[in-house]
């Protein structure tokens, strides 16, 4: 590659190259554009006696007409910086044959005889619903189908009818999550004529016969703040206008179920059950739940009888005839199982059947053979089952890993599951009524070799004293000198188990530079169940990113890596983790990875997923509240003169999650106060939103891009500007 004088801007440091150029010291066409200089407009807020001012506040406005501009602008600047790092090419290679090596099934359904499956094949650049029979499989839905040059479908979720003869799903474009419904018939491969808009939280719920299913509807506008507000659970019957379709529960609808805004109603049917439960679901894991005859559901006239209020901290439930099981936290945080009949339903006089043990219970799902509980150790997957003698047994797993899409009906025997580790790719696997497993080979196995690589679980010991696990991936050999790159992410909200462990993939690529990749399980998640979550929720929500800066300095002090060589990462609420570790502690960092991640929560009020954020972080109406938002708030914890890490925020701009004010409003703060000449770069994904519905190709081109701003700015020989 030849050298110029461009090029030396970047190799010191990257925003010199950037305040260079503001000031004209580049010539009329250089390859690298400058990065725009965001408006200041300040507002000032005043909140319980403290005023807070906002020099970005008119970002949160999409139709400003300098906010268009300043993506783009940002965004070119950002694209060419990265591309005139060395080797970044030969990366994006390397990991775009690690992606299209590696086949993902993410979730699985048996219904009438037939297996339902949804998969991004190898070499496929989007996820894809096949149906097999006989052993044979085909496609019944290929959203890149329909997809065109400048955009792409996605599939977002999909249910088959409990005789299989039909298909309900969701899709949406661009990533935006905003789906629409569709129902398929199985035989024929071809959608029925109904569509229903406004479904991206759908959850069908189908019959036992198939004739119809339950969903939740959306109902006010897309990017506005009430668009998850007052939604409606309503029955579509098949071959029926949706417009007609009744509507069975909405806030206000009946006076015996009173609820507030941000609750979604759910209504769920079971098969061999003659009731339906419904559910009153909001952003935190427990559910307020009802229980009413089937018959009177279908005919609008049901006279719904409590089951569990959020305080007894119910997360999952189902029925076995009129039978009801839940899995219940209060006064057991790691969860306990109990049953109650349909005409006393009540969780407070329910019947203790699996109490609580040393492991998490996340999840329960019905057999034929039993009551399967899928549970976690502390991130890694455990399962059990309970018989129908009332036996409880553990089903041993054939290695550390993640278990998921677990499956199970009423009239069958056995589960099905996904099971993955770090360095074993995902399949799905099945267990018999005897308990023995199978993997089924659904997901072809990639041909990368993993026999290069090692992972290693460690703790760090927090502050307060409280033992805080984490995982570093590397290859074997690695030298305990302090010289190694690392990168470590976290998460750490709404008791998520974020990061257990998953086929580490693309990031073999970055291992192969020499990185260390690791995850750091903060409090706020729920490895260890609801105490873990609840010391990182609210106004404990610090411990988040002080577990994270705690980690990392154990890390260092083990000499794997040193503070000129660490980056951290996070994505969505992990923005808040790293955010906040940014702000705290930018002397401990080399380089951040802020993916569309929440920067500014104070102004959840004007986010279309705002509101239904407070249960998790608080309400600004309350002083309490804001004293923890503001905690959490990453923008306004910026300081002028501090010498910040490099940092890397991502967006799209149809993210219905985490509007991409957050990232804007933190790029420009952060580009106008840090003093270390380090870049700031704001990357702008126009046709992606959260990530959830983003192509493989989309994926690639993003892991290239933050692999090479990592290598660069942890000094990697090879990716270092001229």
């Amino acid at each position: 590659m030849g050298i110029n004088r461009r090029d030396l801007f970047i190799g010191a440091g990257g925003a010199c190259a950037t305040l260079l150029m503001r000031k004209g010291a580049l010539a009329a066409g250089a390859a690298i554009p400058a990065a725009p200089v965001a408006r200041v407009a300040v507002v000032k807020d005043t909140y319980f006696g403290e005023t807070l001012s906002d020099p970005y506040r008119w970002m949160e406005n999409p139709k400003d007409p300098d906010w268009l501009p300043f993506l783009k602008g940002q965004n070119a600047h950002t694209r060419a910086v990265l591309e005139r790092i060395p080797g970044r090419a030969a990366l994006l290679t390397r990991i775009q044959q690690l992606s299209r090596d590696t086949a993902v099934t993410r979730d699985v359904q048996r219904a009438g005889g037939r297996l339902f499956f949804e998969q991004r094949p190898l070499g496929a650049d989007n996820y894809k619903l096949f149906v097999q029979e006989g052993g044979v499989s085909r496609v019944l839905v290929d959203p890149t189908l329909n997809s065109g040059a400048a955009t792409h479908q996605s599939l977002d979720w999909w249910s088959a009818s409990p005789d299989g003869k039909r298909v309900v799903y969701g899709v949406s474009r661009d990533g935006s999550e905003d789906s629409v419904l569709h129902i398929l018939d199985v035989a024929s491969g071809h959608d029925l004529p109904e569509q229903i808009s406004n479904a991206e939280q759908a959850e069908p719920s189908w019959l036992e016969d198939g004739s119809g299913f339950f969903y939740n509807q959306l109902t006010a506008a897309v990017a506005t703040p009430e668009r998850y507000l007052d939604s409606q659970a309503r029955f579509h019957r098949i071959g029926t206008e949706p417009a007609a379709d009744p509507i069975l529960m909405k806030r206000g609808l009946d006076p015996r179920v009173r609820y507030e805004r941000i609750q979604m109603p759910r209504i769920r049917a079971f098969q061999g059950s003659s009731h339906a439960l419904l559910y009153l679901t909001d952003v935190r894991s427990e559910v307020r739940l009802f229980i009413a005859p089937l018959a009177q559901v279908l005919a609008n006239k049901a006279q719904w009888m409590p089951v569990a209020e959020f305080d007894d901290e119910v997360t999952s439930s189902t029925l076995d005839g009129d039978t009801i099981y839940l899995l219940a936290n209060h006064n057991a945080p790691r969860g306990r199982i109990l049953r109650a009949q349909a005409d006393a339903p009540a969780a407070a006089t329910a019947t203790e059947v699996v109490r609580e043990g040393e492991w998490v219970i996340e999840d329960i799902h019905l057999a034929r053979d039993g009551l399967y509980l899928r549970m976690l150790d502390g991130g890694i997957a455990r399962l059990r089952r309970l018989g129908r003698d009332g036996k409880l047994g553990e089903i041993g797993l054939p290695f550390d890993g993640t278990l998921s899409a677990l499956e199970s009906s009423p009239d069958l025997d056995g589960a099905l599951f996904s099971l993955t580790g770090w360095l074993v790719p995902p399949d799905i696997w099945s267990v018999d009524a005897a308990g023995r497993l199978t993997e089924t080979g659904i997901t072809p196995r990639p041909a990368i070799d993993v026999s290069p690589y090692e992972s290693r679980r460690l703790f760090a010991t927090a502050r307060d004293g409280t033992r805080v696990p984490y995982v570093v991936i590397h290859r074997k050999g690695l030298k305990l000198d302090g010289s190694a790159p690392a990168w470590i992410s976290a998460y750490g909200s709404y008791g998520s188990a974020a990061y257990t462990p998953s086929f580490a993939g693309r990031s073999l690529a970055l291992m192969d530079a020499g990185f260390i990749v690791g995850y750091a399980y903060v409090r706020g998640g729920g490895e260890y169940g609801r105490d873990w979550h609840k010391a990182g929720q609210l106004a404990n929500k610090p411990n988040t990113w002080r577990d994270l800066i705690d980690v990392c300095e154990d890390l260092c002090a083990r000499k794997y890596t040193s503070p000129v060589r660490l980056a951290i990462g996070g994505r969505s609420a992990g923005g808040i983790t790293v955010g906040r570790a940014l702000t705290e502690r930018p002397d401990l960092f080399a380089a951040v990875i802020d993916g569309v991640g929440w920067s500014n929560p104070l102004r959840y009020v004007v986010e279309q997923d705002g509101y239904g954020e407070e249960p998790e972080w608080g309400a600004i109406a309350e002083e309490s509240g804001y004293r923890a938002l503001k905690a959490i708030d990453s923008y306004q914890s910026v300081k002028d003169g501090v010498a910040y890490p490099a940092v890397l925020l991502t967006t799209g701009v149809t993210d219905p999650r985490v509007a991409p004010f957050h990232v804007g409003k933190m790029a420009a703060r952060l580009q106008a106060a840090t003093s270390s000449h380090k870049p700031i770069l704001l990357r702008v994904d126009f046709d992606a939103g959260h990530g959830i519905g983003s192509t493989r190709a989309q994926g690639d081109r993003e892991a290239a891009d933050t692999y090479a701003f990592l290598l660069w700015q942890t000094g990697v020989k090879g990716y270092q500007p001229a």
